[in-house]
């Protein structure tokens, strides 16, 4: 019962995070919700027993994807004052189409078959964390160490690119 209640809250709130992320004016207030959202999706796979999908989740997206999204609306110094409405006219094609999804969904959990333990975790299975820390560290350091340089240097090229343009 109590994994029925926390599921229902991680989803409650990824919905209205994700509404309220699309629909914002501003820029940073609409990476903010992303921020909450891809947190409680972390938490939706700390319920499912997968952590390691959870750390990936908050390293990889929360981590570096977000903080990319701020750096770039940063560095093109996008006016916090002047926003523009965001599909404006296209409201009643998604309006449309959210709904549309909304009832397939429904369909789907109303027809589908659910197993009578769902309340207990499922138990792990297959190589853990640890295996693919250290299969990661060891037999695959090199290109690691590699992706990071290439990440690196495009990070420095995408400042002196910006540095730049200012200049002019």
């Amino acid at each position: 019962m109590m994994h029925k209640v926390i599921f229902l809250y991680f989803a409650a709130v990824i919905l209205v995070s994700a509404v309220l992320m699309i629909t914002r004016r501003n820029l940073v207030h609409s990476i903010m919700f992303m921020l909450l959202l891809f947190f409680h999706i972390a938490g939706l796979f700390v319920l499912l027993n997968a952590e390691f999908l959870a750390a990936v989740q908050l390293i990889v997206y929360a981590g570096a994807i977000l903080i990319l999204y701020l750096f770039v609306v940063m560095l093109l110094n996008v006016d916090r004052e002047r926003s523009v409405a965001r599909a404006n006219r296209f409201w009643p094609w998604i309006t449309g189409f959210g709904v549309l999804i909304a009832v397939e969904m429904g369909f789907l959990i109303m027809r589908g078959r659910f197993s009578a333990d769902i309340d207990q975790p499922m138990p792990p299975t297959g190589p853990g964390v640890k295996e693919l820390g250290m299969a990661l560290y060891q037999k695959y350091l090199v290109p690691f160490e590699i992706a990071s340089v290439i990440l690196l240097v495009g990070l420095v090229g995408a400042v002196m690119l910006a540095k730049k343009s200012e200049k002019e």
